[in-house]
């Protein structure tokens, strides 16, 4: 990947089990400009017992009394709609992506639709068998850290290093995963494959938890990319990692945010993804080189905006130039007001008029 930001533009759920919708949602994104729209995956009944609880945030909407797994199976799309989608982000122009949350899902994605890339979520940092049967499938691998410690993250390392440079009829394991990870084939692997995302994992997450220094902690950890995934209100934060290098931005977006639903109300509507992407566009053009240097343009602007040694009053040849004689001024031509002790006690050479620049 090049130094350009890749924005993602997290549809996630906000379709509500509708692909009309969905489909909304893929031109909401195309027309802001991100890169990338990214959907959900997942069967319900390999995601969730029926038993468990929501989330906090998941219980805001009281209008919403249903259980996690019966929300999670209304907000199922199944092959049909996933095989729509990819064809329609395809013809507006923009990559399809989907998080897997379970092993069928990541197989309908990556087999039956082919997809060379994953997002895998912070939920699933610590699941190992989809770690592994997402290395094995040969996609690169955007990895979410929500919630994790460096030690999670490096063990989930593990799992996709072997993953990517194991023969599948090597025993897997911890003591196999921590070798993958030390060798330099599996080094070369997570450096090729994988990006890894800072996260905070709340809803929306309140700007002082983000600690978007830890996204370049991630970096020199690990060695790979860092982005950010955010949850923060507004635009300002993922605007901000785009200043601190993060090399993916993703951000939760919906067509409404009064829409009932776990995602609407942390996620930003069409005009403000429009906003980010533009801001972000804006920032990456301006971090440009390292160097410091004159940029371009600003050679013309050295010659009218720096100060030149000018005679403060007329200097008759043979007089000596005084603190009382000279004069530091904006002139067409002259030299260097920094050679002004220089000129102190040298004789002029010939006659000066009063801002007339001095000449040794």
């Amino acid at each position: 990947m090049s130094d350009r930001v890749l924005i993602i533009a997290e549809a996630g759920v906000n379709h509500d089990g509708s692909l009309e919708c969905a489909r909304a949602l893929v031109d909401a994104a195309a027309a802001a400009g991100a890169d990338i729209v990214k959907f959900q995956t997942f069967r319900a009944d390999r995601v969730a017992t029926r038993s468990v609880g929501k989330a906090e945030y998941q219980k805001r909407d009281a209008a919403v009394t249903e259980s996690q797994h019966a929300m999670l199976q209304r907000l199922e799309l199944d092959d049909a709609a996933h095989a729509d989608l990819i064809a329609y982000c395809r013809a507006r122009s923009i990559e399809f992506l989907s998080t897997p949350f379970d092993l069928p899902s990541a197989a309908l994605l990556t087999g039956r639709h082919g997809l060379r890339r994953l997002k895998i979520s912070s939920g699933d940092l610590t699941n190992g068998p989809l770690l592994l049967a997402v290395a094995r499938s040969g996609a690169s691998i955007i990895l979410s850290t929500g919630m994790s410690t460096l030690g999670e993250i490096e063990a989930a390392l593990g799992v996709l290093a072997f993953g990517m440079t194991a023969p599948r009829q090597q025993g897997a394991g911890e003591a196999a995963f921590a070798a993958a990870y030390r060798s330099a084939e599996g080094q070369q692997a997570l450096g090729e494959r994988v990006i890894l995302l800072h996260c905070t994992s709340r809803y929306p997450a309140p700007p002082a938890s983000v600690n978007l220094r830890a996204m370049a902690t991630l970096s020199e950890a690990f060695g790979l990319k860092a982005g950010y995934s955010d949850h923060t209100l507004g635009i300002a934060v993922p605007i901000a990692a785009a200043a601190r290098g993060a090399a993916v931005i993703e951000k939760h977006f919906t067509l409404d945010r009064t829409l009932p639903g776990p995602d609407h109300q942390a996620s930003l509507e069409p005009t403000d993804l429009q906003q980010m992407v533009a801001a972000i566009r804006t920032v990456e053009a301006a971090l440009g080189s390292a160097l410091k240097v004159p940029a371009e343009g600003e050679e013309a602007m050295r010659e009218l905006a720096r100060k030149a040694l000018v005679a403060a009053r007329a200097i008759r040849r043979g007089e000596r130039f005084t603190a009382e004689a000279l004069d530091c001024k904006r002139a067409e031509g002259g030299m260097s007001a920094m050679r002004y002790w220089e000129a102190l006690g040298r004789v002029a050479g010939r006659d000066y008029a009063a801002d007339e620049p001095i000449e040794l």
